[in-house]
C-alpha cells in the first residue's frame, strides 16, 4: 500500500491507468484506495478548485442510503435497479434494500471493467434476494431494461438509482431520452432517484472544476441547474417528491433542525403516476 498512490492496482483490459476516471477519483474523496496517481492528481486539483467535493461525494453516498431506505420502506418497493453502480464501497444498494428486505431483487449497471470486476468478486447478497450485473451503457436503456428483466418483472413497480452519472449525459436532449425511456418501460408506481453535479452552491468554482475535468478526464461532465433537474424531473413525466431537488445532505435528512452545509450534489427523487 503506497500512502500516496493507494494500493498498486492490476493492469485490467479497457482501463487506461493515465486517464483519470470519475469511478477512480470519487472512489479516492471517498477515502478508498481504487485510482491510479492520474486518478489521485486530478482528485487534487478538482479539490483545490472546488473544496466541498470530498463533502459532495460523502453527502451523495447517503442520499444513496436514505433513498434506498425510502424505496424499501415507505414505498414498498422491492425491486432495484441501479445505473452507474461506481465502486463498492459500504452501504451498497443490496446491502441497504436487503436489511429491510431481504427477499429484494437487485441488478447493477455499470460499463467501467474495473467496477465490473469488483462488482462480481465482492457483492454478496442474501439467500432470498437474488443481484445481478450487467456490462451496459446508461445510453443504451432499451439493453439495460432487456438484460434486467431477466432479474426483475418489469411489470411490478421498481426503484430506478441513477446516482453521480446523469451528469455525464452532457446533452439535455439525450437525457432526456435516456430517463424517458427508462421510466416509460417501467411499471406505475415506480421511482427514480437522481444526484448530480450543480452550480448552485460555489457557482463559477463548480463551473471551472467541471471544464477542468472535462480537458483532462472521462466521461465528460456538465452542471445542471435546480431548475434544470426539476425540470428533467418533469420532462419524463414523474411527480417530484418532497423535499424536491435540493442538497443531497437535506434529502430527508435524519437530524432536521440540526444540517450541514448545502453541497453542489444536488438530488431527488420522482414517481411515476
Amino acid at each position: 500500500m503506497d500512502e500516496q498512490y493507494g494500493r498498486e492496482l492490476p493492469s485490467i483490459p479497457g482501463v487506461d491507468p493515465g486517464v483519470p476516471n470519475s469511478a477512480r477519483v470519487w472512489d479516492y474523496w471517498l477515502g478508498g484506495d481504487e485510482f491510479y496517481p492520474a486518478d489521485k492528481a486530478m482528485a487534487d486539483e478538482v479539490e483545490r478548485l472546488l473544496p466541498d467535493i470530498v463533502d459532495q461525494a460523502r453527502a451523495d453516498r447517503l442520499f444513496l442510503r436514505r433513498v434506498v431506505e425510502f424505496f424499501a420502506g415507505e414505498a414498498g418497493l422491492d425491486q432495484f435497479l441501479d445505473i452507474g453502480t461506481g465502486l463498492p464501497t459500504s452501504n451498497n444498494t443490496h446491502e441497504v434494500a436487503q436489511r429491510l428486505r431481504p427477499e429484494a431483487r437487485v441488478v447493477y449497471v455499470d460499463n467501467d471493467p474495473l467496477v465490473l470486476a469488483h462488482a462480481r468478486a465482492l457483492l454478496a447478497g442474501t439467500p432470498q434476494g437474488e443481484i445481478a450485473y450487467l456490462d451496459a451503457d446508461m445510453h443504451d436503456p432499451d439493453r439495460i431494461l432487456e438484460l434486467a428483466g431477466k432479474t426483475l418483472d418489469l411489470d411490478r413497480p421498481l426503484a430506478i438509482t441513477m446516482l453521480g452519472v446523469v451528469w455525464h449525459i452532457v446533452d439535455d436532449d439525450e437525457a432526456v431520452r435516456v430517463l424517458g425511456r427508462l421510466v416509460e418501460r417501467a411499471a406505475p408506481g415506480s421511482h427514480l432517484a437522481i444526484s448530480h453535479q450543480t452550480d448552485e452552491v460555489t457557482g463559477r468554482r463548480a463551473r471551472d472544476a467541471v471544464e477542468m475535468w472535462n480537458r483532462d478526464a472521462s466521461p465528460k461532465g456538465v452542471c445542471r441547474s435546480k431548475r434544470q433537474l426539476e425540470d428533467l424531473f418533469a420532462a419524463v413525466g414523474l411527480e417530484l417528491l418532497e423535499p424536491g431537488v435540493v442538497s443531497c445532505n437535506r434529502w430527508r435528512p435524519e437530524t432536521a433542525d440540526v444540517l450541514p452545509a448545502p453541497v453542489d450534489q444536488f438530488g431527488g427523487v420522482g414517481r411515476k403516476p
